[in-house]
């Protein structure tokens, strides 16, 4: 009996082995799109496989064809704006529990009164 692996998860990045046989399947290079696009050398787009840069995350999946939300998922929101990195993230995920929190001033108020 024959068994075949799982799927890969829908939400998990493309390996980038997987994204380079993706461009190799259409004909293309990273230092043909790091020509294309007038930059010296491919390492600029290679480092988009260690960290996001969504401006070479751009190039190479409108190489491929697709949107770079379905290469790199974990690097988007569900509406395909860009997730926030770094310091910024931090700071994000603090507001947004800051503002989504339960507690309101009314609930505070009221407890101390009781």
């Amino acid at each position: 009996m024959a068994t075949y692996p799982a799927k890969k998860p829908v939400n998990q990045d493309w390996d980038s082995a997987d994204v380079k046989y993706a461009l190799h399947k259409k004909g293309i290079t990273l230092a043909g799109i790091a020509e294309a696009y007038g930059l010296t050398s491919s390492s600029t787009l290679s480092s988009v496989f260690t960290r996001s840069y969504p401006l070479n995350e751009k190039r190479i999946a409108d190489a491929i064809g697709v949107h770079p939300m379905v290469i790199w998922p974990s690097r988007y929101n569900a509406d395909g704006s860009i997730k926030p990195r770094g310091f910024r993230a931090v700071q994000f995920n603090a507001t947004a529990l800051a503002r989504n929190s339960k507690t309101t001033a009314a609930d505070s108020k009221s407890r101390k009164a009781a």
